[in-house]
């Protein structure tokens, strides 16, 4: 028998230590409700979970940006149906004006209406804000710029040019650069203009062609030429001839065009899972509602503000007789379309991002299922271990006080 080492005492003490500590690691899974506590609990499981729980909560926050990108689709659709509204009554205005039972003066007042509402039209434009962001007027977010447009050019009906410009060659035997015609066009004696070669440039004659129009600009004062030479060098008595009864036809104008501005928005949990949402410029100068003073089928002085103030910068469309009316019909038709196409794209980019906020949301549910089998314990399994380490740690401080009785026995022997 042997005193100083209790072997089976030893042995206990380990036996109760393990259940012990298994004890603890129950109670603490049970007490969090989580499985990994910390890295030592499951390396693996720790780094692929919190892995998942960035996703989950990078797609929840995805969902809310797109929420949030409704609510701002949903600003600048509702300032465009009051933009229709005003349309619409405006389309009616400039019917009512093609009537010739109007005066003058009736007409006057419808004039004065259609600047008001015109105006309004330029004040939804430049004060939709959503987070103080402007939407409707192409100056907030990345913004793409549009065109003023250009108005029409009236025709001529006589074609005879009164003088003429010498133009200088480009260079060696060639000609290249423009020749202006000036004067008054004084009856239709004359429907072609001749250019020809001389030593130094291009001068007013007849003779073969051997020259090519590049393009042609009319103005107030005369019509601009650009020429070169054609197949080969022009040379002295080389000439060319056009016809100023077409050079001179009336030009159709193109219409204004406006920008837009473009917002990014995060969709997704990870990098580059965007979408754009574009806005266009919706004020009355990019529907073609407005021009410039005096332009063909505008006012001939600016009758429009910006709707911020009292002070006009743009002249509103004419409704002064019948002609200009029925213009004014039509360039408000085209206005009604484009704001109409407007709220379309609102509307599709508005379904498509509650589509995205449902798939987000069930994304985000089906990573926090899979996360949860990953992370959290199962509480019944681990009462189950719970309640076999108690009982094991209570039967080893039993068996650990029987153990430390052993080594008496030795007494009996003195006796």
């Amino acid at each position: 028998m042997r005193i100083n080492h209790n072997i089976a005492a030893l042995n206990t003490h380990r036996q109760l230590g393990s259940a012990t500590n298994a004890q603890m690691k129950s109670m603490e899974k049970l007490s969090s409700g989580l499985r990994i506590n910390k890295a030592g609990d499951d390396a693996a499981g720790l780094a692929i979970s919190e892995k998942m729980r960035a996703q989950v909560r990078g797609l929840d926050q995805a969902s809310r940006n797109a929420q949030d990108s409704i609510s701002m689709i949903q600003t600048a659709e509702g300032a465009l149906n009051e933009t229709h509204d005003i349309l619409q009554r405006m389309r009616e205005l400039a019917v009512q004006a093609g009537n010739d039972t109007n005066t003058g003066s009736d007409r006057g007042e419808i004039q004065k209406e259609i600047n008001q509402l015109t105006s309004e039209i330029n004040r939804i434009g430049n004060t939709t804000e959503f987070n103080g962001q402007k939407l409707l007027s192409a100056t907030d977010g990345a913004v793409t710029g549009g065109s003023p447009g250009v108005p029409g050019t009236p025709g001529v009906d006589a074609t005879t040019f009164a003088s003429a410009t010498d133009m200088t060659p480009g260079g060696g035997n060639t000609a290249s650069g423009q020749v202006t015609v000036n004067g008054t066009f004084d009856g239709a004696a004359n429907t072609t203009i001749t250019f020809e070669k001389t030593d130094t440039g291009w001068s007013i004659d007849g003779g073969a062609n051997d020259v090519v129009l590049v393009g042609s600009t009319f103005t107030t004062n005369g019509l601009t030429f650009d020429v070169s030479a054609a197949v080969g060098d022009a040379v002295e008595g080389d000439s060319w001839t056009v016809d100023l009864t077409a050079a001179v036809a009336a030009v159709p104008g193109t219409p204004a065009t406006g920008g837009s501005s473009s917002f990014s928005t995060q969709i997704g949990a990870n990098e580059n899972q965007t979408m754009t949402l574009e806005f266009s410029d919706m004020r009355a100068s990019a529907l073609g509602l407005t021009g410039s003073a005096g332009d063909a089928g505008y006012t001939d002085g600016d009758t429009v503000t910006d709707g911020t103030n009292n002070s006009a910068n743009e002249a509103a469309l004419d409704v002064s007789n019948a002609t200009n009316a029925g213009n004014a019909v039509t360039a408000i038709n085209n206005a009604i379309e484009a704001v109409s196409a407007e709220r379309s794209k609102l509307g599709a980019n508005q379904n498509r991002l509650e589509h995205t906020i449902n798939n987000l949301n069930t994304s985000s549910e089906n990573l926090t299922a899979a996360e949860s089998r990953i992370r959290d314990v199962d509480m019944a399994k681990e009462m189950m271990e719970q309640t076999k380490n108690s009982i094991l740690a209570q039967a080893s401080q039993a068996m650990l006080a029987q153990s430390n009785q052993m080594p008496q026995g030795v007494l009996q022997l003195l006796r």
